[in-house]
């Protein structure tokens, strides 16, 4: 199953690596009622995602290291991690 569900998994940690999203809307976009399809257990088992508590945000998933290896062992793009301090730095930075 490992292997029928690495694109998925693929896609899932690609679209999270993008920007950090918060955990409702990767927990509404990712939702599956198939058992045997567990695309946002497994990103999170296997350590690619995590979930960061964040000041005035609430609970953001964001990609880990590991995860930004495995888009890049698949050739995707992998920018780099964004931390929660950089979460809510990004967030909070005065407009110039």
């Amino acid at each position: 199953m490992t292997a029928t569900l690495d694109p998925l998994v693929l896609d899932l940690v690609e679209w999270v690596a993008k920007e950090p999203r918060p955990l409702a809307d990767v927990i509404e976009a990712w939702r599956t009622s198939c058992p045997r399809l567990t695309v946002w257990e497994d990103a999170v088992d296997r350590g690619y995602l995590a979930r960061q508590v964040v000041a005035g945000r609430g609970t953001m998933v964001v990609m880990t290291d590991a995860g930004r290896r495995f888009l890049r062992e698949h050739g995707r793009s992998a920018p780099a991690c964004v931390s929660a301090g950089e979460i809510r730095l990004a967030k909070d930075a005065p407009r110039t």
